[in-house]
């Protein structure tokens, strides 16, 4: 599950344990299994299946191996031009992704005074040029610089940060335009992770107020002594980022004090300076000549796509989606809750969980009896935790018609159950679904009793068991009919996970999730610590559900959901302009994938597709800039912005709104 989305979710609500017994469909779900496809894909051998990597790959082949055993369909056939000879591969959407970074061979950073700025400095590899900063060991690149060369003077602007909000503009002199700037880490703040200049620490913001500033370049300095552990020196790429639109590198703070005495000051002082506010920007001594060279290593990301026939002449044309992510975060790196941690990030629950849910829900449809009427499609997503890659790519280079498209379902850390308790979110998606989900719940607020629960005698804990509702099936052991679900619905459609990208495409869409925990984002998010034996009752509501909807002559009303955009969230901004970014790659403007009714961004006349390209005087080259210029908007004022539609270019107005 990707953080950045985690605040927009809300936790309040009722449904009660959800398997009725039904003469329709026999499902069994069997938590043996799931523990089998858990265990495997959260395995030290899969590497925490970071989206690009070899265990990533791993994973995406697994999936599509269960797929082939079960006799689903490749979404890209025809229905009838396969067998199950088919290969492995045909069950793989590919689509493009940028694995990681390296550096180039045209690296060069040289001075006026190169002589006196490298005496003293541990600089010497063999082989290289005596007359240059050796790059990877007092300096280098960050992984979203642009690739460029310059030259110029250099200009000091404290810690290169413009907050209009706040009256403070390290770049208000204006003496960055044409030069080099370089900056501290961090804010007016200090260390306070609660201070008003919080959001403007990131290198990403002062790389977009740099560029605003008409900056050639933006040198950064480490805070670390020993520059091999410095945090940036780490080449990383964030793929819904794109790059920083100028060069933008980390220098040691060797490095750093020796461009300082070249102006007869240090670094040290220089720091004292800025903390005690008696630091104004300043040109320094001496000139710099620049060269990044950062080579992207673009790779094939997958998603995973099983379909099962319908078996109705008519409404088989129709298809319900159940998806799950079963990317993850590696070894750590951005993302991870472990700081500075390379162990491996296992993801049981983020999200092999949702995966192996997916795979057991592919059993149970593809063997019940009678068949689904509608097509049912099953789907893993790579590329969730970068920004909804995946999803988003499916959405926008569909394998089967979004038009006939009448759900996705989708499932995203459902392996933790814990006090009974469930989030279901996207209920405002459809007007059918609140009674749908409703029927579930008996009176006195009491579940409705399991057909029956056989558990498997000699297992370890939690035992794997099957758990069966048909009508004519023998109880062995009956669920306590005081457990209820303890649920928190959701109206909007938008959220943390891959339904997003469907909601914005005008699909209904439900969402469920079993909340954090303390191995979030974190090497202990291990197979061993599912609770296996809840999440075969939350696939088992999931298969009811998929059931309805499917048995149902008339396909689903979508509708608008309830927004909670403006309410609920810490977010930073006094603004509100409703539109829904895309994360993905981009270097050119930002993509937008949706506008909210009745918003800003809709009376502006904004439209999903559009691609904004200005806001005001900013340039907007990707989801960072657009973030920072909405930083800068005040509620009432009227700000001028340019998009592209469709290869032509729109001048439109538009009012941002205060946050409530």
């Amino acid at each position: 599950m990707k953080p950045r989305y985690i605040s927009i979710l809300l936790i309040s609500f009722l449904l009660a344990n959800s398997v009725v017994a039904q003469q329709v469909a026999t499902f069994d779900a069997s938590a043996e299994k799931l523990q089998k496809h858990i265990s495997y894909l959260a395995s030290d051998k899969l590497e925490g299946r970071r989206t690009g990597t070899q265990g990533s790959t791993d994973a995406a082949k697994y999936i599509a191996a269960e797929f082939g055993k079960l006799g689903l369909r490749p979404a890209g056939a025809k229905a009838n031009s396969w067998r199950r000879t088919t290969p492995l591969n045909a069950f793989q959407q590919t689509f493009p992704y940028v694995a990681g970074v390296e550096l180039g061979k045209g690296n060069s950073f040289r001075t006026g005074d190169v002589i006196e700025l490298i005496k003293g400095l541990e600089n010497s590899i063999a082989g290289a040029d005596p007359s240059k900063v050796t790059v990877g060991v007092n300096w280098t690149p960050l992984g979203f610089s642009s690739n460029a060369q310059v030259n110029g003077e250099l200009v000091f602007v404290g810690y290169g940060i413009t907050a209009s909000e706040l009256k403070h503009d390290d770049y208000g002199s204006g003496l960055a335009k044409g030069r080099i700037a370089i900056a501290l880490q961090g804010t007016p703040d200090g260390e306070n992770p609660h201070g008003q200049f919080t959001r403007f620490e990131g290198v990403r913001w002062k790389a977009v107020a740099a560029r605003n500033a008409g900056a050639k370049a933006l040198i950064v300095i480490a805070r670390e002594e020993n520059f091999a552990n410095e945090r940036l020196a780490k080449l990383t790429y964030d793929n819904s980022g794109g790059q920083a639109g100028l060069p933008v590198i980390v220098i040691s703070r060797q490095l750093a004090d020796k461009i300082f005495q070249l102006s007869a000051t240090t670094l040290s002082l220089t720091e004292q300076e800025v903390a005690n506010k008696t630091a104004g920007t300043r040109v320094l001594t001496g000139s710099l000549s620049l060269t990044t060279d950062i080579v992207r290593n673009e790779v094939t990301a997958y998603n995973v796509i099983g379909v099962l026939e319908g078996s109705d002449p008519a409404l088989k044309n129709e298809t319900i989606i159940i998806g799950a992510h079963f990317d993850h975060l590696g070894h750590g790196g951005d993302g991870s809750l472990a700081a500075n941690s390379t162990e491996i990030h296992h993801g049981a629950d983020d999200n092999a969980s949702g995966t192996a849910g997916v795979l057991e829900l592919a059993r149970i449809v593809s063997t019940q009896r009678p068949r689904p009427k509608r097509t049912i499609v099953f789907m893993g997503f790579s590329g969730e935790e970068e920004g909804l890659l995946g999803s988003n790519y499916y959405v926008n280079h569909p394998l089967l018609p979004l038009e006939n498209t009448v759900a996705m379902i989708n499932m995203d850390m459902i392996g933790r159950m814990k006090d009974r308790k469930v989030i279901i979110g996207g209920m405002g998606t459809a007007k059918e679904w609140r009674g749908i989900i409703d029927s579930y719940n008996l009176s006195g607020n009491k579940a409705p009793v399991l057909s029956s629960m056989t558990a498997t005698p000699g297992t370890s804990d939690p035992p794997p068991v099957t758990v069966a509702t048909s009508a004519t099936s023998t109880p062995v052991t009956k669920s306590d009919s005081n457990k209820t679900f303890d649920v928190t619905y959701q109206e909007d459609g938008l959220g943390p996970s891959d339904h997003s990208s469907f909601y914005l495409k005008h699909i209904p869409v439900l969402f469920f999730w079993t909340g954090t925990h303390n191995d979030y984002h974190k090497p202990s998010d291990t197979f061993d610590k599912i609770n296996y034996t809840d999440e075969v009752r939350i696939l088992m509501l999931v298969a009811r559900i998929v059931n309805d909807v499917d048995r149902s002559e008339k396909r689903l009303t979508y509708t608008v959901a309830k927004s909670d955009s403006q309410q609920g969230r810490s977010t930073g901004f006094r603004v509100y302009l409703g539109t829904i970014p895309n994360y993905s790659d981009s270097n050119d403007g930002l993509l937008i994938d949706g506008v909210r009714d009745d918003s800003p961004a809709a009376k502006a006349g904004l439209k999903a597709g559009d691609k904004i390209i200005k806001i005001g005087t900013r340039d907007i080259k990707n989801v960072y800039d657009y973030t920072y210029a909405l930083g800068e908007m005040k509620a009432g004022e009227e700000y001028v912005v340019e998009v592209m539609r469709g290869g032509e270019k729109l001048t439109l107005k538009i009012k941002p709104e205060a946050r409530k």
